[in-house]
């Protein structure tokens, strides 16, 4: 098979993995994954203000084009809750939900994804997504929770108000107007809501949607055929098969879509790549994600033209379907095969599908998306991450979501920024209890050699850390005005640039003229040939230079007053317990001193 034709077609890549065995299981793993679908995709459909049918639409050719296309063998490419919900946040601004109007605008955004993400992948710009910082991705799912719970309000209790994209103006709606409660949709929404958590709890071999929506259909039937009350339904289905459809293609649609387009790539391909990683660190395979953007962006593609609205990988329905034994993508080629079949047998009932069973199902959804444990982990970890991830969740709240997404991508830059401005600068001596002689930070009180300072630079050398370094070099020879020689320790310098390396040779002399020689040591290759080649190493002095630290101790000791040496008691270092710098013999003890490990 040549290389182009794999390009072309990459899924003849697997096709060597397809054998009678793997395609039971295929068969049996679609399965799984249209019963899952059919609740989701009307459930997400109609968050994201689409009809409902659009939402199935979506998990039929775009999750064909998706899997074939792309390269994990278990993605399931479909309607999912935070593409849905930023399609209603973004284009509810433009055009009122449900309306022929919006459906277009919601169409030619979802070609304008496409284009983009697929250009994206052949440019082989699969790297971008890394700039997403798990903090971003949870800040902005529990947001999204949130935003599901207040945009559904009106639907659980059956108030007939409008539908904002915005949270706070949302609620205070629904507060304005809660005297207007609709009994029997609040019944009906309960209901659904118990039998869902019910049925994730004890059923979970059964999709809950499922069990949620069928017990709340089956409840509203009850009290219209007793005569109670009756209830708001979805209303019928026009179609079983994906009709084909237009996007608009004049410029002025294209120009106001634009920033809408880029957001949703950005959140599209990012719930892909971490569902397809999340399965294949399980499954052993290793995703490219060149070609999962690929397969993303003909997806999208294929939906515009097909009545989908914008679709991403799922992160349920991925794991779903690799639990449930699926070996290839024909799994998912099956999958809306069957997806066909089921809607044609049973299209007819989903006009009996109450809106506040949909409202209460989506409650479960967005409870989901609020993980509380990986909120607690991030503020553990990092309080850096734990400030990107308070003010991504605040934006999320506050301001259009486009927009949130880039606060949090920004803030995550910023607070990185931040940590690489400001490299460490450690105070150590050597462990004489190591046969290494390793490094160790120095706890405060312990003795110290009155003549020579060793600090350890935990950082790059950088332009932008140039200043933060020369202030905590310029506190380190405050704080020890009386010593002779510093040593610098570079194992932890990784890079430095022309200011970095300016920088030494400024405190070189500064140190010098102050009666201080510095010296180096442990410095990486690559940080070494950048002095060596921009002439820095001759304005330090080749012979304060070290290759390794027991280098520079046993040169650095040499150069030590001797008068001082046979005065301390500190006696920090090996060399200082046999002889005085003079080669003299010692006769004084070795005391005890405390380093602190790193």
């Amino acid at each position: 098979m040549s290389p182009l034709a794999l390009k072309v077609l990459p899924f003849l890549s697997w096709r060597h993995r397809v054998d009678r065995r793997t395609l039971r299981a295929d068969v049996l793993a679609g399965l799984v994954s249209a019963v899952m679908v059919l609740p989701q995709g009307v459930a997400f459909a109609t968050l994201a203000g689409m009809p409902p049918e659009y939402g199935l639409y979506g998990a039929m050719l775009p999750a064909i084009v998706g899997a074939l296309w792309g390269s994990s063998w278990h993605l399931v490419s479909g309607p999912t809750n935070a593409t849905s919900l930023m399609v209603f946040a973004t284009v509810g601004e433009l055009a009122a939900p449900f309306t022929p109007i919006y459906v277009s605008l919601v169409l030619t955004l979802n070609l304008m994804v496409g284009l983009t993400k697929l250009g994206l992948g052949v440019a082989r710009l699969g790297s971008l997504v890394n700039f997403i910082s798990t903090a971003v991705v949870i800040g902005f799912t529990a947001g999204a929770g949130f935003l599901i719970i207040g945009a559904q309000l009106r639907n659980f209790f059956g108030i007939d108000v409008p539908q904002e994209p915005s949270f706070f103006v949302g609620v205070a709606a629904f507060l304005g107007h809660v005297r207007d409660t609709d009994p029997a949709a609040l019944a009906v929404g309960v209901f659904t809501l118990v039998a869902a958590l019910a049925g994730k709890r004890w059923f979970a071999r059964v999709p809950y949607m499922m069990t949620g929506i069928v017990a709340g259909a089956l409840f509203a039937l009850l009290l219209a055929r007793l005569g109670w009350a009756k209830v708001a339904t979805i209303g019928s289905l026009p179609s079983a098969i994906p009709p084909v459809s237009m996007p608009d293609f004049t410029w002025e649609t294209w120009q106001t879509l634009a920033p809408l387009a880029l957001d949703l790539t950005v959140i599209g391909l990012s719930e892909a790549i971490s569902s397809a990683r999340a399965v294949a660190l399980r499954s052993g395979q290793r995703i490219d994600g060149n070609q999962e953007f690929i397969g993303q962006g003909l997806a999208n593609i294929a939906g515009a033209f097909t009545s989908s609205y914008p679709t991403s990988g799922s992160f349920n329905r991925t794991g779903s379907n690799f639990e449930a034994g699926a070996r290839t993508p024909l799994a998912c080629v099956f999958s809306a095969g069957m997806l066909l079949v089921i809607l044609l047998l049973v299209k007819p009932l989903a006009a009996y599908l109450p809106v506040a069973s949909m409202a209460a199902v989506l409650f479960v959804v967005a409870r989901g998306l609020i993980d509380t444990d990986a909120m607690r982990r991030v503020w553990k970890t990092s309080r850096g991450d734990a400030l990107t991830l308070i003010v991504t969740f605040v934006a999320t709240l506050t301001i259009r979501l486009e927009v949130a997404i880039l606060v949090g991508v920004l803030v995550s830059l910023l607070v990185y920024l931040n940590r690489t401005t400001h490299p460490q600068l450690a105070r150590v001596l050597p462990d004489r209890e190591s046969v290494e002689r390793r490094f160790m930070r120095v706890v405060p009180g312990a003795p110290l050699c009155p003549q020579l300072d060793v600090l350890r630079v935990d950082g790059s050398l950088f332009f932008g850390a140039v200043e933060h370094l020369r202030d905590e070099l310029e506190v380190a020879r405050r704080e020890r005005s009386g010593i002779r020689h510093l040593l610098l320790v570079g194992s932890g310098i990784n890079f430095i640039d022309a200011a970095g390396a300016d920088l030494l040779v400024h405190e070189a002399r500064t140190m010098r003229d102050a009666g201080i020689t510095l010296h180096l040591c442990s410095l990486k290759p690559q940080v070494r040939d950048v002095l060596e080649h921009g002439g820095q190493l001759d304005e330090i002095g080749h012979d304060n230079v070290h290759r390794a630290k027991a280098e520079a101790l046993r040169a650095i000791y040499a150069r030590l007053d001797s008068a001082t040496c046979a005065s301390c008691a500190a006696r920090v270092f090996e060399e200082c317990q046999a002889t005085l710098p003079d080669g003299s013999p010692r006769d004084r003890p070795r005391p005890a001193f405390a380093l602190q490990a790193r």
